[in-house]
């Protein structure tokens, strides 16, 4: 036979080979599910079991694009595990703490072996076999200790590997993109790149420094188990903005979204013209609707926490010269790795903890404000005819301070509402359980601000020993505040009144601009 039709013969075999009944399909298309969608939800839930993908279809039945042949896309990392992965987190959540966040936390640690590709959702069983091929024919050569030689620039901070075991892993990276070609129809561009495993990208020049030292506490030449995994997302939304749920939220009206906690929402923010403020408009990847969502209820996330984990293949990196050739590497199981139980490197995070000591400023933005959730009118929903205060809504807040002008000033200057108490407590429990040590509170004197220094202070156990100083200078009235002049804000008596433990003594300078004209006042209790 020529070698032409042998090659032909191979593709159009191994093709009918993975092409036999499911084991996970069956059930779905006995549920009543059609093909394509039930492939679909298998695609979308990594092919684990047929559970999952039936509680992805349940979840997806209003999704309008739940018919559409949308393929996901898929691609292979090479991710460390163990002691290596471990020191690599650690670095990510200080540098994250010391430097700000940068392009290399918005990931895993991992090498880069294959870009993002697109495979029919019928095909996606031939991709664990291509890696499974990959994976059996450079196992034997694949070495014992991946060297990492650390390399700085001003704008990148990350591990090279040197040349030799690079080979042997583009060797790996080349072989899996033929095995698609020929088991998926797929084209697959290996990383034809220096490769490397970024630790920092994108950040502020003058933190590079402080990221170098961070990086030299590690120790790649720890043993590790080197793990090929393979990732699918859904390509509508790779350059949405992801946003994750913090608290459920029931609509109020038809074009609203339904949020639980975990939700991942997918905005983008080029779409946004439409929205109030304080709102977005995004899709659910829970649900695959799309509506108005309040921004305040979520935080901000990762794209890639939103992508799902297919099939991986372990590189048993702890195995000596001499199980090799006794014939032990054969018998590795491939799957989800196991790593052995090595301790955290003591050394090494103390060295984290030391590099840099030095005082920090935490900046708390206020909790969630009555009137983004009731509107501009909220204080006429909660107003009796003579001016008293009444709670029409359980998210309204129990009662407002007394202020000498009356009810009406709380127009301009809102309080907490009832979720915004609970952010504020939440966020003061968090510092509690992290063991930061608050020495000085600063506030601006908008009333939700000094509510939720209040509420933060008293989860600390500190509303007694440190006093809230109210400082004008941070009240951003120009940005986000209408109209021409100052809303007329709570003086400390009233505060003090009222219960906030605010220091009559701190003496703020307040920098305003009028007529073009920059006007210096010295504190004396009022504004």
């Amino acid at each position: 036979m020529a070698a032409g039709e042998t090659q032909l013969y191979a593709k159009v075999s191994n093709k009918l080979k993975v092409r036999g009944p499911s084991l996970l399909l069956e059930p779905l298309l006995g549920m009543g599910f059609p093909v394509h969608t039930a492939l679909k939800a298998l695609a979308a839930t990594g092919r684990k079991t047929a559970e999952e993908a039936s509680d992805w279809l349940r979840c997806h039945r209003n999704d309008p694009s739940l018919d559409d042949p949308i393929p996901q896309e898929y691609a292979l990392f090479l991710c460390p595990t163990g002691s290596l992965l471990e020191q690599l987190q650690e670095f990510w959540r200080e540098s994250k703490r010391q430097c700000t966040k940068n392009r290399a936390h918005e990931i895993f640690p991992h090498i880069t072996l294959c870009d993002f590709f697109t495979c029919e959702d019928h095909k996606v069983e031939c991709l664990y076999e291509a890696l499974k091929r990959a994976g059996d024919r450079v196992r034997g050569s694949f070495p014992l200790v991946v060297p990492l030689a650390l390399h700085s620039s001003i704008s990148y901070l990350g591990f090279f590997v040197s040349d030799s075991p690079a080979d042997v892993i583009r060797e790996f990276a080349t072989t899996f993109a033929m095995e698609v070609a020929v088991l998926a129809d797929c084209t697959v561009k290996p990383c034809a790149k220096q490769l490397h495993l970024t630790l920092a990208h994108k950040f502020y020049p003058h933190h590079q420094r402080t990221l170098e030292q961070l990086a030299r506490a590690i120790q790649p030449g720890h043993s590790c188990q080197w793990t090929a995994v393979l990732y699918s997302r859904d390509m509508r939304f790779v350059h949405y903005q992801t946003l994750r749920a913090l608290f459920q939220y029931k609509p109020q009206n038809e074009d609203e979204l339904t949020l639980s906690p975990g939700d991942y929402i997918f905005v983008d923010p080029t779409q946004q013209e439409e929205t109030s403020k304080g709102w977005v408009i995004g899709t659910s990847q829970r649900t695959g609707c799309r509506g108005f969502l309040p921004e305040n209820y979520t935080e901000q996330a990762n794209e890639s926490d939103t992508w799902v984990k297919h099939r991986t293949y372990t590189f048993n990196m702890a195995m000596d010269l001499a199980s090799r050739k006794d014939g032990e590497a054969s018998s590795r199981r491939n799957g989800e790795p196991h790593p052995p139980q090595t301790p955290r490197d003591v050394s090494s995070i103390q060295a984290l903890q030391a590099t840099i000591a030095r005082k920090s400023v935490l900046v708390v933005r206020h909790g969630e404000r009555v009137d983004q959730i009731f509107g501009k009118s909220w204080l006429q929903q909660c107003s009796t005819p003579d001016g008293k205060y009444y709670r029409p809504d359980l998210n309204f807040p129990c009662s407002l301070p007394r202020r000498s002008s009356g009810i009406k000033d709380f127009e301009n200057d809102p309080p907490l509402s009832s979720c915004g108490i609970f952010q504020s407590r939440i966020a003061g429990e968090a510092l509690l359980d992290s063991g930061i040590r608050i020495t000085s509170v600063f506030t601006s004197p908008a009333l939700r601000c000094v509510q939720t220094a209040k509420h933060i202070l008293e989860e600390l156990k500190l509303e007694k020993t440190i006093k809230i100083r109210v400082e004008p200078g941070i009240f951003e009235w120009t940005k986000w505040e209408s109209g021409k002049t100052t809303p007329t804000l709570m003086t400390l008596d009233e505060l003090q009144e009222a219960g906030f433990n605010v220091s009559m003594d701190y003496r703020f300078l307040l920098w305003v601009c009028a007529s073009a004209k920059k006007i210096k006042r010295k504190g004396n209790g009022s504004w």
